[in-house]
């Protein structure tokens, strides 16, 4: 097959690589919401809606938690706010980072430049404050698309990346990762970049790091270069992450293995199984045919020193990322925590491909928030968990535990090293819970709440439909929410209800369920990440890729009320060009600023996009998005929502 990057990635998460027959979510979930207790296939109920706690039509109408005029759906080639609100450009891609920065100029770029600006494709936005008007700004770069990157190129892949050079591939190279900057809020509450900031620097896949936790020197992550397995260079693919209690920065890894190389020599590769779980080498880049350390045939293990959760020291720029092996390694989508009643951290993760897991790390130790210092390690010790769902409403977190159960060295885990390396197949034997996609996980700190972002999944047969996963063939995907007893997030048990099975409600056959106050605009289809507000509200943004056609509208954010009558009642507050994707959504702390992260402007199924209707290139995208300037390509942005006025955001 060609694809482009966003269809490479689509069809790989879309092409399940789970081949245990564990059960799935949908075929609980139905068991759980049918009335005659076991229907394959069917479709929930009213009775349903009732135990899933969403309301039904003829509830008294009540006040609504989020107080703004809400916009339409549709797709155009620019972005849109509420009424009332303003959504200005704070960083796109190019621009500088430091005093020395170069100016942007996409016909020549190099490595150097690029180091010294911001990277591409941002995704996750996390904030951290250091005054009320000025806070250090972490932002992911997920992956680059080369056709809108670079002239006269188009799609590489197509092209068995014969135009691809190794000075380009530092460019990419030096375009992911991350981006770590200082911030300054002015007197109209509206922020900017500060290029003198102590604290900024670029993360890069060439960025030296450190191997920590049980998997670190293990034989299975030893290199020729790095013989002890303890020194990682680079980060890749970074997707969402999160902010830990002590500021420090979580950068989650996720679809590393389409980076690798040497897919005709994996059936002689020694970790053949486990590199076919993973779904690599993948062979999307060009990276391979210039690194060694990304062709498995010449570096076996490098391979194995990736798909793990990054922590970053930001209050020291000079200090090296940790990749923490304790939090296992698998496709992290995100790595969001919450301090738990008896002091320890709790991080939830999803695993994103078709019918993979939900995860969650409890710590050893406790949070020190008198001494900062004393949490340095703390990732590196605790308990991983995979979740098990059941038709009763009841959620088991099973834990990933080395001798424990079937994770002995009789099933080809020799070590807890092993297991770590090897989290997916750890997760297969312990029998966990098949889901569709689990994206961004968020616990609500004000209600104990845990809400799981479940993108999609095609893939879903009719006999394959369980309690949390309620739809075959299902293409919007849903939001679970668990309930932790005692709001203790550490606890083996849960509970789990649905709270919207997402869609276009007045389509019969998409089977979406909603509150019945949910306006024609305020559905939303295929959730991927969310944050809740200071305020305690969740807010979703939306991933549909190059599926947007089949809702007819574009992705973005809407707000989502989860308690009361109006449980389950979307509202639409932003929406962003053709052929993007909603990413990072982060609210400043007094929650007068929504940070958001528009990814790939002009690349997601622009071939449906009436008028256009062909792919998009550096030459001739589909919008030329922030900047509308003849010769300066798509770019991706963050954009910074504030209240005209000021004030609370949704208040």
């Amino acid at each position: 097959m060609t694809l482009t990057r966003e269809q490479a990635m689509e069809f790989a998460e879309d092409k399940p690589s789970n081949p245990s027959d564990n059960e799935t979510f949908g075929s609980i979930s139905q068991r759980r919401y049918s009335r005659r207790g076991v229907l394959k296939g069917a479709l929930m109920t009213g009775t349903a809606l009732a135990i899933a706690g969403l309301s039904r039509p003829g509830q008294a109408s009540m006040d609504a938690r989020f107080a703004f005029d809400e916009i339409s759906h549709g797709v155009d080639e620019t972005h849109h706010v509420a009424p009332g609100y303003d959504a200005d450009i704070l960083l796109r891609w190019g621009d500088a980072l430091f005093p020395d920065s170069p100016a942007f100029d996409p016909a020549n770029q190099t490595e150097a430049s690029q180091l010294r600006q911001f990277g591409y494709n941002n995704d996750f936005i996390g904030m951290i404050p250091i005054s009320d008007d000025r806070a250090v700004l972490c932002v992911n770069h997920e992956y680059t698309n080369e056709e809108l990157m670079f002239p006269g190129l188009g799609d590489q892949e197509k092209k068995d990346f014969a135009d691809m050079t190794e000075a380009l591939v530092k460019v990419e190279m030096a375009a992911h990762g991350g981006t770590v900057v200082e911030v300054t809020r002015d007197a109209n509450g509206k922020w900017k970049a500060d290029t003198n900031g102590k604290m900024n620097r670029r993360i890069t896949a060439s960025t030296p790091m450190r191997l920590s936790g049980p998997a670190a020197g293990h034989a299975r992550v030893q290199t020729k270069a790095d013989p002890n397995g303890t020194t990682v260079l680079g980060t890749i693919n970074n997707c969402a992450g999160g902010i830990t209690p002590w500021g420090t920065y979580l950068m989650a890894e996720e679809n590393f293995n389409g980076y690798f190389w040497g897919k005709d020599a994996l059936d002689a590769h020694p970790e053949a199984a486990a590199l076919k779980r993973y779904g690599a080498p993948g062979q999307w880049y060009a990276w391979g045919k210039f690194d060694t350390r990304f062709d498995i045939t010449k570096e076996p293990n490098e391979v194995n020193r990736f798909g793990w959760v990054v922590e970053v020291d930001v209050m020291d720029p000079t200090s090296t990322p940790v990749k923490r092996t304790a939090l296992g390694r698998f496709k992290h989508e995100g790595a969001e925590t919450i301090v738990n009643k008896d002091g320890r951290l709790v991080v939830y993760m999803g695993d994103d491909q078709r019918f993979d897991y939900l995860y969650k790390f409890v710590t050893k130790g406790t949070v020190n928030m008198q001494d900062r210092a004393a949490n340095k390690d703390l990732l590196d010790e605790g308990t991983l968990y995979v979740a098990k769902f059941d038709d009763q409403g009841g959620v088991t977190w099973m834990p990933l535990i080395h001798g424990q159960g079937p994770l002995t060295a009789e099933n080809g885990f020799k070590d807890q090293g092993d297991v770590l390396i090897s989290t997916r197949l750890a997760a297969d034997a312990l029998g966990a819970t098949k889901m569709d996609r689990p994206e961004d996980v968020q616990a609500n700190p004000k209600t104990g709440h845990v809400y799981v972002m479940l993108t999609n999944n095609s893939k879903r047969k009719a006999d394959q439909v369980d309690g949390p996963n309620p739809r075959a063939e299902n293409s919007f995907g849903q939001i679970v929410e668990l309930t932790p007893p005692d709001m203790d997030h550490a606890a083996t048990m849960a509970k789990w209800s649905l709270l919207v099975v997402c869609g276009d409600p007045a389509k019969p056959d998409v089977n979406a369920q909603w509150n019945s106050q949910t306006t024609e605009n305020g559905w939303f289809a295929s959730p991927d990440n969310c944050t809740v507000d200071p305020d305690g509200r969740l807010w979703i943004s939306t991933d549909q890729g190059s599926a947007w056609a089949k809702s007819g509208t574009a992705d973005g954010i809407w707000a989502l009320e989860t308690e009361g009558a109006l449980r389950g009642t979307g509202k639409m507050f932003f929406r962003v060009p053709i052929g993007a994707e909603m990413c990072g959504p982060c609210f400043s702390e007094d929650g007068a600023t929504l940070f958001v992260a528009v990814q790939h402007p002009a690349s997601d199924g622009v071939k449906n996009y009436t008028g256009f209707e062909r792919e998009s290139s550096f030459e001739d995208p589909a919008t030329r998005w922030p900047d509308f300037k003849d010769g300066m390509p798509p770019r991706p942005s963050v954009v910074m929502i504030t209240k005209q006025g000021g004030g609370k955001i949704g208040v």
